[in-house]
């Protein structure tokens, strides 16, 4: 009997193989991690907007605009050089320096000694005398606003015919064409009214920074005009209070090591649900071709229908756990190939799945899923007579498996431990799914045991009545499977 099965499974594997449909899928998952860093890299638009300043009121505002989104710029990448310290334990380059302090919230006298001792510069230099190899270099990000000298086509043009010239350097197809002006007229302050001229919507972030400079410029003025010195004025506006941030490190946040931790879990149930969807397809599409070629009775002469569905079942599996190879295997060279964020992601995402013991669970599971799942293809195609009829009869089996797995993810993902989570946990149908996404969260061993058991129970059944159905089912063509018929073959007993 084994002989047999393995006759059909080899013969199975040959047919899926022989399939253009089967190396496109194979390979549409290395293509696109290899295209994915190109196109990334091609439509990541890190172009500072360009902006271009018209103050007729003197300068000084025009100066404290640019002066705020410099700061803001540098407190970006004070931060971002901060975390980068952080988690590359990069501190001993300079333990006195701003950006190797942490938890706080960098102000402006932070920015002011950032700058005065060599920027971000100095500080790449002072790291790279202490970083160890293996460790990316810190990418910078560009400013997000460059500022521009006004152009000679605003010079002397008031209201409709100034807004007119800067839609004329909007529509301008310069590489240098501004994308914002800024206008201060020349009775600033004693019309505050600033106009801003976008070629699109404005940035919510640009226009806040804008109400808020220019905000505290006027409280100056004013308190100035109230007998209050300049210089105390803009102490009185400037002050501000300090604030201590306390964050974890780098992905030890508690939302964010459960995401990082729950990465290879929801790739397993995801991954054994896509493999199983495509070999379940390509295993009925074989069974209609043979009952249309008129190749059952054929087979059925040399074997018996047990070897021939056991046989269908293997070779699907196997073709299976080819493809989560490829896969899997494509994507830790991915992985282990990426330096940066991505690759410090790879050791606490795949501690959740690094054990002997849960290495063989795995197994298991992916394993009985497919033999849980592909009997129900095989059964399909046992019963339909053309591809037209299987796909009537595999839609709602399809829905059936991916709303609830669905469902399921995204409730991993809001790191809820809900009933949904754990009533899929008991039905043979998902336990698969639910088992392997849990991994990250964390299972107890007695409920993957249990799981697991019941699994077991549930697959002998299936195979006892998918058995029944498959061999009534295979020589009666012509007849569609209602669901008495589909009853009466569940009941027939092997003569």
């Amino acid at each position: 009997m084994m002989n047999n099965v393995l006759l059909v499974a080899k013969r199975e594997i040959r047919q899926i193989l022989a399939m253009k449909s089967f190396w496109l899928t194979l390979l549409i998952l290395p293509v696109a991690l290899a295209l994915g860093p190109i196109f990334t890299s091609t439509l990541d638009d890190d172009e500072p907007s360009r902006v271009v300043m018209v103050d007729r009121s003197g300068g000084d505002v025009a100066a404290a605009i640019k002066a705020r989104f410099m700061a803001d710029d540098d407190r970006a990448t004070l931060r971002r050089l901060s975390r980068y310290v952080q988690r590359y334990d990069l501190e001993e380059a300079d333990p006195q320096a701003v950006w190797t302090q942490h938890d706080r919230w960098y102000t402006d006298a932070d920015i002011a000694t950032f700058r005065a001792s060599g920027g971000v510069d100095s500080a790449l230099e002072k790291i790279a005398a202490v970083k160890p190899d293996g460790v990316p270099e810190f990418e910078d990000d560009n400013p997000r606003y460059t500022f521009m000298p006004a152009t000679s086509q605003l010079q002397g043009l008031q209201g409709e015919e100034f807004g007119q010239a800067a839609q004329a350097l909007f529509d301008s197809d310069a590489d240098d064409a501004p994308e914002m002006v800024v206008l201060i007229g020349e009775n600033y302050p004693e019309n505050p009214e600033i106009g801003l001229f976008s070629a699109n919507q404005p940035n919510p972030v640009f226009v806040s920074g804008l109400q808020e400079t220019l905000t505290g410029d006027l409280r100056t003025r004013l308190l100035a005009s109230r007998g209050i010195t300049g210089a105390e004025a803009a102490a009185i506006q400037s002050a501000v209070p300090a604030i201590a941030v306390s964050t974890p490190p780098p992905g030890g946040g508690a939302r964010e090591a459960l995401l990082v931790r729950s990465i290879v879990p929801l790739a397993l149930a995801y991954i054994l649900m896509m493999s199983l969807m495509l070999t379940g397809s390509w295993m009925l599409q074989g069974s209609v071709e043979e009952r249309s070629n008129k190749l059952l009775e054929s087979l059925l002469a040399c074997i018996r229908p047990e070897e021939l569905m056991y046989g269908k079942l293997l070779g699907g599996l196997a073709v299976g756990l080819l493809m989560i190879l490829v896969w899997g295997g494509c994507a830790g060279i991915a992985a282990y190939a990426t330096q940066g964020v991505i690759s410090d992601l790879i050791r606490p995402a795949l501690e959740p799945v690094s054990s002997p013991g849960i290495i063989l669970a795995i197994l298991y599971f992916f394993i009985a899923g497919y033999i849980l799942i592909s009997a129900m293809f095989v059964a399909i195609g046992a019963m339909v007579d053309s591809m037209s009829e299987a796909q009537g009869y595999l839609m709602p089996v399809i829905l059936g498996l991916l709303l609830p797995i669905t469902f399921l993810i995204q409730a991993i993902l809001a790191g809820k431990d809900s009933m949904l989570i754990d009533l899929l946990t008991w039905i043979p149908l998902w336990t698969p799914f639910a088992v392997l996404a849990r991994l990250g969260l964390g299972i107890e061993t007695w409920v993957m045991i249990a799981a697991g058991a019941l699994l077991a129970v549930a697959i002998l059944v299936e195979m006892i009545f998918i058995g029944r159905l498959f061999r009534a089912s295979l020589l009666t063509t012509g007849q569609k499977p209602t669901l008495k018929r589909v009853l009466e073959r569940f009941r027939a007993q092997p003569q």
